[in-house]
């Protein structure tokens, strides 16, 4: 299977690294451009934002009538985003380049999750859904570290670069594959938004929200927590547990998924979440730290593919637009949690008290995924309803 998704994979991955590279580089951006660390800062909500939007708008355009014309416009509009942020002259420049990348990777993330989904036999599109995934969380993992690095050696600019090679290859990849890509059903704008008001994708893209403000919204204060809590000498250590946990947990989650379906595992990763987050917020031990940050990454990861199997099921006409929906709502998620992380902090909150308002929000999580794991049984009927609102 890889074989043939692996382009669809590095493309996942460089659109990773995108999403929090700048989180490592911000002081030296913000020097380069002679502006404020709060102005550069802006980037990574205009990157989110065009993010949120494209995904469910344009995605499905584009890809009418070619599958392959839709990855390799939306790539490289993502590419020569990316291209204009590494030689941006100044602060319009670069938040116009935000942009610019932010709607070429909300298109390409549906496309490509989708188009991977269409490319495996049914009993495998779990799997496919999952590697998607793991190139995300690997990318996401080895943003900021590997970002810091090269901008330490060779400057910020640099690392922007980076992100354009393995950009540029994953281009060439997905041109060069001989094999048609399958075509992808798509639906009008006005009918994908109207999917919305069926409960069931309501409650599953309320859901990533909160997952994402659960989870990587919290994962911006991972070292102030540690440091707030008497753990500073094991942020670094801690930082990589919680990336090994996410690249594990997206990467073994495919076969689960497919031999016991996401209406038994969405719940039980959920549940991981909030336990994980649970031992954040009431023990200060190093080795339980350890465990429940590895834990946290493996279940807050593995969570995003078994809600998208979740959602798609007997859906596939659908499917593109509700993964949109879905990614859409978990990187707002992720940056309303860190914007709501730094309100706390701001109003006298100790960094080391944020993982107990996060079990909060996972608490609330888990109560809803008990409608949210009749999704499937309700697909076909709700389905029906929206196709009858058609005109």
């Amino acid at each position: 299977m890889i074989r043939r998704l692996w382009p669809l994979v590095a493309a996942a991955i460089s659109l990773g690294i995108d999403a929090y590279v700048l989180a490592g580089v911000l002081p030296q951006i913000a020097d380069s451009l002679t502006v404020s660390v709060a102005a550069i800062g802006l980037g990574v909500t205009a990157f989110t934002g065009a993010y949120a939007f494209a995904g469910p708008l344009l995605s499905g355009p584009l890809v009418a009538g070619s599958t392959k014309r839709a990855l390799a416009v939306s790539l490289g509009l993502f590419n020569l985003g990316n291209l204009i942020t590494a030689l941006a002259p100044d602060i319009v420049f670069f938040l116009g380049s935000r942009v610019l990348a932010g709607i070429g990777a909300g298109i390409l993330t549906a496309v490509a999750t989708a188009t991977a989904a269409a490319m495996v036999d049914d009993h495998e599109r779990g799997r496919a859904m999952a590697l998607v995934t793991f190139g995300l969380s690997t990318g996401t993992v080895a943003g900021v570290p590997v970002g810091m690095l090269i901008g330490q050696w060779a400057g910020w600019r640099w690392t922007m670069g980076l992100v354009v090679v393995i950009g540029i290859v994953s281009m060439i990849a997905l041109l060069a594959r001989r094999e048609p890509y399958p075509t992808i059903a798509v639906v009008k704008v006005g009918e994908n938004l109207r999917l919305l008001t069926a409960p069931a994708i309501a409650t599953g893209v309320a859901l990533a929200f909160l997952l994402g403000v659960a989870s990587l919204g919290l994962y911006t204060y991972l070292v102030p927590m540690a440091d707030a809590r008497g753990l500073s000498s094991w942020a670094f250590a801690l930082v990589w547990a919680w990336g090994i946990g996410g690249v594990a947990g997206s990467a073994l989650i495919g076969r689960p998924l497919d031999a016991l379906g996401s209406r038994r595992l969405f719940p039980a990763t959920v549940a991981a979440l909030a336990l994980a987050l649970g031992a954040l917020a009431l023990l200060d031990n190093v080795a339980v730290w350890m465990i429940a940050v590895a834990l946290w990454g493996a279940a807050g990861w593995a969570s995003v593919p078994v809600l998208q199997h979740l959602l798609v099921q007997n859906r596939r006409q659908q499917a593109m637009a509700i993964i949109a929906f879905q990614m859409a709502a978990m990187y707002l998620g992720s940056a309303v949690g860190a914007a709501l992380g730094g309100l706390l902090l701001d109003n006298g909150a100790s960094a080391g008290g944020l993982p107990a308002w996060a079990v909060g929000v996972g608490l609330l999580t888990l109560a809803l995924t008990l409608p949210a794991a009749r999704i499937g049984a309700g697909a076909a009927s709700e389905r029906e309803q929206v196709d009858r609102t058609r005109p």
